[in-house]
């Protein structure tokens, strides 16, 4: 990213982390559409991201820069704020899993797992706070998982680093609602990404007669929820907003 990003001031700027497939790429598509102008990072699949940014721009006339940024390193996460001078909306979306016994998780995956789906909210958290401050105004978004709150077996490391998702967003919402600016988690159940392919179709559907809807749920779902978050009163802060078919 050569040139700093600047919102026109008709646009908002949104920041979608993880954003070139999945949750993150239909939450990127339902901003786009309303017209926010936008940052987007990925890690591994930058000539895709930068594919998806050029058809947002082109289909809904908006400024999209797509960025190549580990969220789990600071120093990128610091590179990228270093070009961003106002933003309206931080969405934390980039996450990995990691399913395995416990016993047999190495230090490595363990700490992959927190720095991408924990550590990256404090990264950049710690730079978008200054910015809304300057206007006393902007929101925090942060997908989480039900995981978070009930636990996966086979999915510790990724269901600690929900949980920490969940704690972090309340306690971040009571310090800054002072300053009007909300911050909340999006839950999500079973949504239908590639993030579930490690399943076979007799797990899928054993997983699927579980839900009350009797579906998985849409990335486009999750988009839709995200946007109307986004626009909320910012009185509705420090919530855990789930979306599983009701399932938990």
């Amino acid at each position: 990213m050569e040139q700093n990003v600047q919102t026109e001031k008709k646009n908002k700027l949104a920041l979608i982390t993880g954003a070139s497939r999945g949750i993150g790429a239909a939450i990127a598509s339902a901003f786009a559409a309303d017209g926010f102008n936008l940052v987007l990072t990925c890690n591994n699949s930058y000539p895709a991201l930068q594919k998806f940014a050029c058809e947002l721009e082109n289909n809904h006339n908006i400024k999209c820069t797509p960025v190549q940024c580990d969220m789990g390193n600071s120093d990128e996460v610091d590179a990228l704020f270093s070009r961003i001078s106002s933003l309206d909306v931080l969405i934390n979306n980039a996450g990995i899993s990691h399913i395995g016994l416990l016993n047999e998780m190495s230090v490595e995956d363990w700490h992959h797992v927190l720095s991408v789906n924990l550590d990256s909210l404090f990264y950049t958290c710690k730079h978008a706070i200054p910015l809304f401050l300057q206007t006393h105004a902007g929101c925090i978004i942060n997908i989480s998982s039900v995981w978070g709150s009930n636990g996966a077996s086979m999915e510790v490391a990724y269901s600690a680093s929900k949980g920490g998702v969940n704690a972090f967003t309340k306690a971040l919402a009571k310090e800054l609602a002072p300053s009007n600016i909300p911050v909340n988690a999006i839950a999500c159940g079973v949504i239908d990404t590639s993030m579930n392919n490690c399943f076979s179709e007799e797990e899928r559907e054993a997983l699927q007669a579980e839900i009350p809807a009797d579906r998985f749920g849409q990335p486009e779902e999750v988009a839709r929820l995200v946007l109307q978050t986004a626009k909320a009163p910012t009185y509705m802060t420090g919530q855990i907003i789930t979306i599983d078919g009701g399932w938990y």
